[in-house]
């Protein structure tokens, strides 16, 4: 198992390590519940070093990106982050990842579990003039997200951070480091992502110093658990449970970041075929009405004694106070106010369909 360089901070604040995706990543510190809550009301860090950084070099690289890319990369100016995905050729998606173009080259940052599947995909698809560079153990990666994420990191640099705008980044100094600053993260919170040299003694200082600056709003570190709780309270996906290659961007919500006007690229034949005869299944939101209940991922959903779909993510939402989740379900069901049944240890237990993300946040 690998581990990221700030295993041994994680050890000492005595966090829950568990595997996942190869490395030994901390699940919670505290709980999950109150780490959750935590990000939504002050500020907390996540390291998520374990994530891949794909850097794509050559007079090409725009031509290959759009290529690979469901979204339109050439819209995409210097120090700006775009979300999109990978699709094979029927649809079914390789991953979903967020495009970075720094001018000379661009960077790709995937999932963990998805790194080498994806580096291997990418390889096999390659033309023209492109290198491409697995710099992902090069890369230390910290998510400061929370409402007081801003006032923490500007104390530990002279860049303007209110001046960086949601999905867009600076090369610059913090912590008396080089790193890359991005405004971005995957909580719904105002929050940064910090790229920097995976050194053990570089990365426990960046540490050491944001929590220090950090001291003041109680900054707390955060668990992989919570990360999950609170992507799910603002209806983002999770690839291996909401999207996999078995599913495409147009059922799972995702048809803003599949562009079918731009130039070809890998899936857009079979996406436009679908889209063309309609999806026969979405990806909802439902919150339950027992609020002692939650869904799990696999569950049944019902509708009059009928399987009409089937739970994809679920937990209980901290801030809410209630069970929530999301799923496939077939489209004649899916529409926003409908009233459902998951099955819960051969319960039914009532649950609403509704509009996500679960929690209303404005994020520029």
């Amino acid at each position: 198992m690998k581990k990221t360089a700030f295993y041994e901070i994680h050890k000492k604040l005595g966090a829950k390590i568990i595997p996942f995706a190869g490395f030994e990543m901390p699940i919670q510190y505290s709980s999950i519940i109150q780490e959750t809550i935590h990000v939504r009301k002050s500020v907390g860090v996540f390291d998520v070093s374990h994530m891949g950084e794909i850097i794509i070099h050559g007079k090409d690289g725009l031509n290959f990106v759009q290529k690979v890319t469901t979204n339109d990369a050439s819209r995409l100016q210097p120090g700006k982050v775009q979300y999109s995905a990978f699709c094979y050729e029927d649809g079914g998606i390789v991953d979903d990842l967020l495009v970075y173009n720094f001018g000379e080259y661009f960077m790709f940052v995937v999932n963990a579990a998805n790194k080498d599947k994806d580096f291997d995909w990418l390889k096999s698809n390659l033309s023209g003039d492109v290198q491409l560079m697995d710099r992902s153990d090069d890369v230390s990666l910290l998510a400061v997200q929370g409402p007081n994420s801003l006032k923490t990191l500007q104390k530990l640099t002279s860049i303007n951070l209110s001046e960086i705008k949601y999905y867009s980044f600076v090369n610059g100094r913090l912590a008396d480091v080089d790193m890359t600053i991005s405004r971005t993260g995957y909580t719904g919170e105002l929050g940064f992502e910090l790229y920097f040299k995976s050194d053990v003694k570089i990365s426990e200082h960046v540490w050491n110093k944001i929590f220090e600056a950090g001291k003041e709003f109680d900054i707390q570190p955060v668990g992989l658990g919570a990360r999950d709780s609170l992507r799910l309270e603002m209806g983002y996906c999770l690839y291996g449970n909401d999207i996999d290659q078995t599913t495409n961007p147009l059922e799972a919500n995702l048809g803003w970041i599949t562009k079918l006007n731009k130039p070809d690229f890998i899936g857009k034949t079979a996406l436009m075929k679908i889209s063309l005869n309609g999806v026969k299944r979405k990806l909802v939101g439902f919150v339950l009405s027992d609020s002692r209940a939650f869904p799990r991922k696999d569950y049944e959903i019902m509708f009059q004694g009928n399987r009409v779909g089937v739970v994809t993510s679920g937990t209980f939402s901290p801030n809410l106070g209630k069970g929530i989740g999301m799923g496939y379900i077939k489209s004649e069901y899916a529409n926003e106010g409908n009233v459902v049944g998951i099955k819960i240890r051969n319960q039914i237990v009532e649950a609403q369909i509704v509009k996500t993300p679960f929690i209303k946040k404005e994020n520029d």
